[in-house]
């Protein structure tokens, strides 16, 4: 099949490094330009599947960013605003950025500037490579073989620094398909897909429906079902991006589940991308890396894509570090281009490299967070079960999938809709619906349980309880 690599050839002419930069960059707008014309129109996205959820234009106007302007425009505060919105919509990780700042106490030399020190100016005031230096890609190459208990080894040379794991899914958008091509993507999936993913790329994102009967989980039945609809539509398939453990259901893709993927897209001659950037946020089972599958069965390396970063499972989002791993020769190239235009700041990768390399301290802090991880989400579990509330099996992430189909008037969008407004502007509690995550189900919820202190999640739990006996009333 066809992979499209925008840039690649450009910046390895005989142009050297005045054109290799130049060129490059009029293209990328000029790509840009090409895209905006091509790209279909919000309101022709239509349905992925028969009966599916219709998925949020591009505009925003999805209640998962509804959601975020109602929070921050009237924030809880314990004392300054008590009647406030509750963000449970956030997943962000702040339970243990107690154990990095006090890393960062005891390592000084990791990001304070001391000439004769070890960090000096000169070592990040230069230009750098923009797809990473080597020596943050060597230890984030140990990182990931420690992931998979070093069942495989990971080649730097492969791996492709972004700025955030939003960045190597775009990069992944334009190398593998044209506007109006198509990735499938196992639904309920993470709402932000759709402004990391199609905005600027043009690619559309085809639910594939995995019913609640069967556990979230993804099936080679769903796959052709999707992929033969989409394609009777006149629309190409590119790739199958899934992610593990899930968001927002937190379930583990076992062995035999990735197996089937990769066993389909191989017969359709597709790619695919593996999101696993809550890797290490597994607090129960096993968490199995797609990188693993493929290195034990007869498949080609060269179209199965890995996306990382260190935004979950060490709480720094704000760092804006990700990653792609990837063995295939003309995206590696293509992706090191696009990198130009998402760099991660030289200081930050030092850092980085640093902290990396305290494998004894990043062992003992992921094992802390993965026993705090799950000792917020049992406390969920215990609030809504006090609530009468129930979720979905959750093993990882940061956050639960609430069940609340006992409080809609009707197994309908609009009912789940109306349930929503409720909790978000009488309730004030900000929880994604799953029609946000292109759910057909209605009446699921994600819960956000990282991002708040103990005391707000507490409250939030108490509004819940609170509003759901008024409702059996």
């Amino acid at each position: 099949m066809r992979i499209i690599v925008p840039l690649q050839g450009v910046v390895q002419g005989r142009g050297g490094v005045f054109w290799g930069s130049v060129i490059p960059c009029g293209l990328f707008y000029l790509l840009q330009l090409y895209i905006r014309q091509r790209r279909p129109n919000s309101s022709e996205d239509g349905e992925g599947e028969a009966g599916q959820a219709a998925p949020p234009s591009a505009g925003g106007d999805s209640p998962y960013y509804i959601g975020w302007r109602e929070y921050y425009q009237d924030p809880y505060h314990a004392t300054e605003n008590p009647d406030g919105v509750i963000q449970l919509g956030l997943a962000e990780n702040t339970l243990s950025l107690d154990l990095l700042q006090d890393w960062l106490k005891n390592h000084p030399e990791a990001s304070l500037w001391n000439e004769g020190e070890h960090l000096k100016l000169m070592d990040v005031a230069p230009y750098q490579y923009s797809h990473g230096m080597p020596a943050l890609k060597s230890v984030l190459s140990n990182f990931l073989e420690n992931l998979v208990e070093r069942s495989m080894p990971f080649n730097a040379d492969n791996i492709v620094l972004t700025a955030g794991a939003t960045a190597a899914l775009e990069i992944l958008a334009f190398c593998l398909g044209e506007a109006g091509d198509a990735f499938l993507v196992p639904s309920p999936y993470y709402p932000g897909f759709d402004r990391d993913i199609k905005w600027r790329s043009g690619i559309q994102l085809v639910p594939v429906y995995c019913p609640s009967s069967k556990g979230f989980m993804i099936t080679r039945t769903a796959l052709e079902k999707a992929y033969n609809q989409t394609q009777r539509r006149g629309i190409t398939v590119r790739a199958i991006l899934i992610t593990t453990p899930g968001n927002p259901v937190g379930n583990i893709l076992d062995a035999e589940t990735i197996s089937s993927v990769l066993n389909f897209a191989k017969a359709k001659g597709i790619h695919v991308i593996s999101d696993e950037i809550y890797a290490a946020s597994v607090f129960r089972g096993k968490f199995v890396s797609a990188s693993q599958v493929l290195a034990a069965g007869d498949y080609d390396s060269g179209f199965v894509h890995i996306v990382y970063g260190l935004s979950k499972d060490f709480g720094i989002p704000g760092f804006r570090v990700g990653l792609l791993y990837t063995k295939n020769e003309k995206i590696l190239a293509a992706a090191q281009n696009f990198t130009r235009f998402c760099t991660v700041s030289s200081h930050t990768q030092r850092l980085l490299v640093y902290l990396l390399d305290d494998k004894d301290f990043v062992g003992k802090f992921l094992e802390e967070n993965r026993r705090r991880l799950y000792n917020r989400y049992d406390s969920v579990l215990k609030g809504l079960q006090i609530a009468e509330m129930n979720c979905a099996e959750s093993s990882g992430g940061l956050y639960c999938w609430v069940d609340l189909r006992h409080l809609l008037a009707s197994a309908s969008q609009e009912a789940e809709s109306n349930l929503w407004k409720k909790l978000l502007y009488e309730v004030k509690l900000n929880l994604t619906p799953g029609s946000a995550c292109h759910y057909p189900e209605a009446g699921w919820f994600r819960l956000c349980f990282a991002n708040v202190d103990e005391q707000t999640l507490n409250v939030a739990l108490k509004r819940l309880h609170v509003f759901t006996e008024g409702m059996r009333k």
